[in-house]
C-alpha cells in the first residue's frame, strides 16, 4: 500500500518535522543554486526527496517555502520577550552594544548576505523575494530595535522619535558593511571587530540624543 504523503496536521509530530526541515533546505539551496525564479517546485521536491503533493502538504507553495526559509532565520533577529527595560543611560549603552554586536553577527552571516544577494539578482524576475526579505527577514530586526528606543524615549533616557533613532543607530552600525560583503570587497567582521563596531555605534548615537532636561 502507497505511503499517505504527510499533512499540514503531521507537521508538529511524527516525521512531520523532519520532512518540513529537509523540504526547506532543499528549497532554499535550490533558490540560492539556481536563483528563486528559475527553480521549480519539482526540483525542490526531487532534492528533498518527496514527491510534489507531499511537498505542498507539509510546507505549501514555492512562495510559501520562500516565507518559511527566511522567517527561520529571521528568528534569530528577534529580541527576547524578557528584555530587561533600560533604567539608566548604562544600562541603555550595554543593553544597545550587546544587541548591535549580535545584530551584526548574524546580518553578516554568509547566509544571510547570500539571502540578500538572491533579492538584488531576482529582483526583476522575482520581486516578491525582495518583499519578502524585507518585511520578514528586516522587520524582524527593525521591531527589536524600535522596541529598545520606544523604552529609552519612554523613560527620558533618549530624547526624539523612536523610529528615526532606530535608523540612525542601524546607520551608525553598519556603515558599508552589508555593501562591501555584497560586493565582496571585504571580509566578514570578526567578533572584536562586531563589538568594537556596536560599541562606537552606541557612544556616538548616545552623543546625538542626550538626556531630557531635568531626567
Amino acid at each position: 500500500m502507497a505511503t499517505k504523503p504527510a499533512s499540514k496536521r503531521q507537521r508538529a509530530g511524527g516525521d512531520g518535522p523532519t520532512v518540513r526541515q529537509r523540504i526547506l533546505e532543499a528549497a532554499f539551496a535550490a533558490f540560492m543554486k539556481d536563483g528563486y525564479a528559475a527553480t521549480s517546485t519539482l526540483a525542490i521536491a526531487t532534492r528533498a526527496r518527496v514527491s510534489k503533493r507531499e511537498l505542498y502538504a507539509v510546507v505549501g507553495t514555492k512562495e510559501e517555502m520562500l516565507v518559511a526559509c527566511i522567517t527561520e532565520r529571521a528568528r534569530r533577529l528577534e529580541a527576547p520577550a524578557d528584555l530587561p527595560e533600560p533604567r539608566d543611560r548604562d544600562m541603555l549603552a550595554t543593553l544597545l552594544t550587546t544587541f548591535g554586536a549580535q545584530l551584526l553577527r548574524e546580518v553578516t552571516d554568509p547566509t544571510v548576505v547570500g539571502v540578500f544577494r538572491l533579492a538584488i539578482g531576482e529582483a526583476l524576475h522575482a520581486p516578491e523575494v525582495a518583499m519578502v526579505l524585507d518585511s520578514v527577514g528586516r522587520g524582524a530586526s527593525r521591531a527589536a530595535l524600535r522596541k529598545i528606543m520606544i523604552q529609552a524615549c519612554s523613560s527620558g533616557l533618549l530624547e526624539g522619535h523612536p523610529a528615526e533613532i532606530s535608523q540612525q543607530f542601524a546607520a551608525l552600525l553598519f556603515g558599508d558593511v552589508m555593501m562591501d560583503l555584497l560586493l565582496q570587497t571585504t571580509k566578514r567582521p570578526t567578533q572584536e571587530e562586531m563589538e568594537t563596531r556596536a560599541r562606537n555605534a552606541v557612544t556616538a548615537l548616545l552623543r546625538l540624543h542626550p538626556v531630557r532636561t531635568g531626567a
